[in-house]
């Protein structure tokens, strides 16, 4: 299992350049814009109340700034990431900012905190994201929610699509990854004493096109106009069986139970 985490960790580390250079597109960064205001937009008991918030996993601290912009200031902030040339780079951007390194497998705290969010991590943990969830629970205070983004897949051909990407793409370890069947990834919080509060099928063709431009490069067409058409079509599915059966990610909202 820990040769598995070093293997994610350099192989994440070697393409970290490339993948955070990609993410500064405009697209990208507009979609996410609309994904999360979007998610957001009906949860105005998170909003104003400087909540504190847990990252783990967190790369270049994406939560914080996605929190910050949708529901405000934040109490407080932790964020961790087992890579030390993430956590780097983002201490040299903001050196106060209290992120540090740490494995999420060995990960402990005696801290309670309002959000615990995770954004495309948990599948880069495949053998042991049961016991994460379960440790996490842990650090959830009693009104605390979860709030996490997979990708996932709710049908055959889409699984055998998204196994050939992880198979053939180099941005890809398909040793160390594994996205989720939806049931798998809804049974792994429900199981575990969390209840689904809200639940979101954003990964339809505006995230094909626009989430992973530093894997598919080739699909960054047009400007913002095109996202927000594209985004705004997808958004009558984001909350139904089309979308549901449809969608290459998952974007949840646990409780504990």
């Amino acid at each position: 299992m820990s040769n598995l985490i070093e293997q994610q960790r350099e192989h994440f580390e070697n393409i970290s350049e490339k993948y955070y250079n990609a993410r500064k597109s405009t697209n990208h960064l507009y979609l996410k814009e609309l994904m999360w205001s979007f998610f957001f937009k009906n949860k105005d008991q998170l909003k104003n109340k400087d909540l504190s918030v847990l990252e783990p996993m967190c790369g270049y601290s994406e939560g914080k700034s996605i929190l910050e912009s949708n529901i405000g200031v934040l109490g407080s902030y932790e964020g961790f990431d087992y890579s030390s040339v993430l956590i780097e780079k983002v201490k040299a951007a903001n050196k106060d900012l209290n992120v540090y390194v740490q494995d999420i497998s060995t990960f402990e705290s005696d801290k309670k905190f309002d959000i615990i969010i995770i954004i495309g991590g948990l599948h880069h943990v495949p053998s042991m994201c049961e016991t994460v969830v379960q440790r996490l629970k842990n650090n959830l205070a009693s009104n605390g929610v979860f709030i996490v983004l997979e990708p996932t897949h709710n049908n055959i051909i889409f699984r055998k699509i998204r196994e050939r990407i992880y198979n053939k793409n180099t941005l890809f370890d398909e040793e160390t990854e594994k996205a989720f069947r939806l049931k798998e990834l809804n049974d792994l919080f429900l199981n575990n004493g969390y209840t689904l509060a809200d639940q979101m099928y954003p990964g339809l063709l505006s995230y094909i096109l626009f989430y992973n431009p530093d894997a598919f490069p080739f699909l960054n067409i047009g400007g913002k106009g095109l996202v927000k058409l594209v985004f705004k079509i997808d958004s009558l599915f984001f909350r139904n069986y089309i979308g549901k059966k449809l969608s290459f990610a998952t974007l949840s909202m646990f409780t504990k139970g």
